[in-house]
């Protein structure tokens, strides 16, 4: 009998016999590679943790008891137990599900969890709330953290507040020894200590279980129990417990993959009054050999084959955008023993790996700590190094009072090189690199680029490297865009655009940003073949703009269409409008980019198309300005 097909909720899950979850583990991570072979996501944290999921699901009432997730990428087998089995084929594609919890799509998805460090401090405001409200105070709540991203300041923050407030929050630490790369820090260090020392948990344990059969363990004797814990740990440890230390009690480290071990542990603490955690050791990528042997390289694996674990890839010669820094950054170090590389937890994401391989003791890996990443570069500026920061352009959000305030405000010479802005595509709403020109543009002496192609971001390195002041350098995922056969030895003038097409006559100018700026020289070329001329800048640098173009393309077009890939409201195309307005120009500006509103998951060309920026929306545009121009339009604009 086939048991997931019968499940449709948590409470259908509930009427099985225990000694059937095991099978019904096994049936999870069979469904999950036969769908994600083909269509990808996940893959191996969310294999690593189908045992936690489904004696979270058992045990609690769920939806009334809560499950808070820390990063989405282990809750695969929750989605399949939470109603949404039949859906999972189409999840991270249009109009199908998401591939993170998503309080929107599911009465059991609590809470936004796309980025690493808040489901304690969540899940407690959750737990307080519960004790403050007539009739919830039986009501659970679990907070889901991983190892990686308990190292999280954030985390810290609120393991901290969990131990001065009145709650009942049990927290989940599932420890499968691995972020998307190898985890890092004192932290990871110290729960590989733990680990080692489970003896004295085990007793502990045992201990509890012993005093409460005999009626010995409320809250009164809360006191007791925890000298007698601290005598047991004098006897047979060394080891200090942190979560202890925080007045947090402290039950594991247990084999997270033991469906029915688990049952039972969280049957036995999840009545228990105040702060818990429960330590679970978890292998990523279980019950396939290829990802448990490569976890890092199963974190999200494309297409694979489910019988051999061969990966399906494509075979363009094209390097990645971050492939195209990782070399570059290496080529300046050698030459420049002031330079070092920094990351957050993202060595091989961001090809900061390169960097690591051959400069190591330059090449810093902080964990999942944007903001800590941020303020160290600026110290490490502050003494005399050249730091290039890479992290995604979603997660550099959560650095943003530390670029203001370590970084700009001193002129730190930090350059922020970040990765997968602009759309992503599958990831979604959480992971969409859209903001950054927009809130780094309005810090006073920070400047803000974005290359077209391979050729232009090897310049801007180039020119980062050699400025006194902080400097951003934005492009997207994907495959680069440009030729990688120039030998690159200078850089870029600060503030200059550049015409990339040009025809005769054109009334509109298309201003781009970035890599877009290939959608629109293909649709300026489809409209020259239909006698509609226009002409392309590439104009490079948000800030500072490049104000002597903006001058000439104000006073010799008709109307002016900006193209980023980024938010409308506040980014490129402000900037431009701003200036214009400014400087006494009044020609009509139509800006595309990412509308004022929140974009799901697709793939990303789907997205560019849907929010009217391809070839086509730019295309569909030029034509509307073209209407609506006067028809004496042809002579040159009078705007002052």
């Amino acid at each position: 009998m086939n048991l997931l097909n019968h499940i449709d909720s948590p409470e259908e899950l509930r009427k099985l016999q225990q000694e059937q979850l095991p099978q019904l583990c096994a049936e999870i991570r069979e469904y999950m590679i036969e769908n994600l072979s083909h269509n990808p996501g996940h893959f191996g944290s969310s294999m690593g943790a189908v045992e936690i999921i489904v004696a979270l699901h058992y045990v609690f009432n769920t939806p009334r008891d809560r499950v808070v997730w820390d990063v989405g990428h282990q809750a695969y087998a929750h989605k399949l137990l939470t109603g949404r089995r039949d859906l999972f084929p189409n999840q991270r594609t249009a109009g199908g599900i998401s591939g993170f919890p998503f309080p929107a799509e599911s009465e059991y998805d609590t809470f936004v969890c796309g980025h690493a460090g808040n489901s304690i401090s969540a899940a407690l405001g959750m737990a307080i709330a519960d004790l403050n409200t007539h009739g919830e105070e039986d009501r659970k709540t679990i907070a889901l953290v991983g190892d990686a991203s308990i190292s999280n300041g954030l985390a810290f923050e609120g393991l901290n507040n969990a131990s001065n407030n009145p709650n009942n929050l049990l927290i989940i630490l599932n420890d499968n020894d691995m972020s998307i790369d190898s985890p890092v820090g004192a932290m990871h260090r110290y729960l590989s200590d733990m680990t080692t020392s489970a003896s004295y948990n085990r007793l502990r344990y045992k201990v509890y279980n012993l005093f409460k059969k005999l009626g010995l363990v409320n809250d009164k004797r809360k006191g007791l129990l925890l000298r007698f814990n601290n005598a047991i740990k004098s006897l047979v440890s060394t080891q200090q417990n942190i979560f202890e230390g925080l007045n947090i009690r402290y039950f594991g480290p247990f084999d997270g993959n033991d469906v029915n071990k688990v049952v039972k542990v969280l049957s036995d603490i999840k009545d228990m009054k105040g702060p818990r955690i429960l330590h679970l050791r978890t292998v990523k990528g279980k019950g396939y050999k290829a990802a448990e042997d490569n976890p890092q390289a199963w974190h999200a694996p494309g297409n694979f084959d489910p019988e051999t674990g061969e990966k399906i890839v494509s075979s363009s010669s094209t390097p990645l955008w971050q492939e195209v820094f990782g070399d570059t950054l290496v080529k300046l170090a050698e030459k420049n023993d002031k330079i070092v590389g920094i990351t957050a937890a993202m060595l091989s994401g961001t090809s900061m790996n390169k960097m690591m391989r051959s400069f190591p003791k330059r090449t810093f890996d902080v964990g999942i700590s944007e903001g800590h990443a941020v303020t160290f570069a600026g110290g490490l500026a502050a003494a005399g190094k050249k730091p290039f920061v890479a992290i995604y352009s979603s997660f550099l959000q959560r650095g943003f009072d530390n670029i203001i305030h370590d970084v700009a405000i001193q002129k730190l010479p930090v350059v922020l090189c970040i990765d997968r802005a602009g759309l992503v595509g599958e990831d979604g709403v959480t992971h969409h690199g859209l903001f950054d020109i927009a809130y780094l543009g309005m810090i006073p002496g920070m400047r803000v680029a974005s290359p077209m192609d391979i050729e232009s971001l090897k310049r801007l390195m180039i020119t980062a490297e050699g400025l006194s002041e902080p400097m951003a350098i934005r492009y997207p995922r994907g495959k680069a865009k440009g030729v990688d056969t120039v030998s690159v030895t200078s850089g870029l003038e600060i503030g200059k655009g550049r015409k990339i097409f040009g025809s005769n006559n054109a009334k509109i100018a298309i201003l781009t940003i970035g890599p877009i700026g290939y959608d629109a020289l293909s649709a300026a070329e489809t409209l020259h073949s239909e006698g509609i001329n226009t002409d392309v800048f590439d104009m490079i640098w948000v800030k500072p703009v490049d104000e002597a173009l903006l001058k000439l393309i104000a006073e010799n077009y008709s109307a002016i269409i900006t193209v980023e890939d980024g938010v409308k409201e506040g980014g490129f195309g402000t900037t431009v409008t701003n200036w214009l307005n400014a400087n006494g120009y009044h020609l009509p500006v139509v800006k595309l980019g990412a509308p004022d509103t929140w974009i799901y998951h697709a793939k990303v060309d789907q997205l560019h198309a849907d929010c009217g920026y391809d070839s086509d929306g730019i295309i569909r545009t030029v034509k509307s300005v073209v209407k609506s121009l006067p028809a004496d339009k042809n002579v040159k604009p009078s705007n002052k």
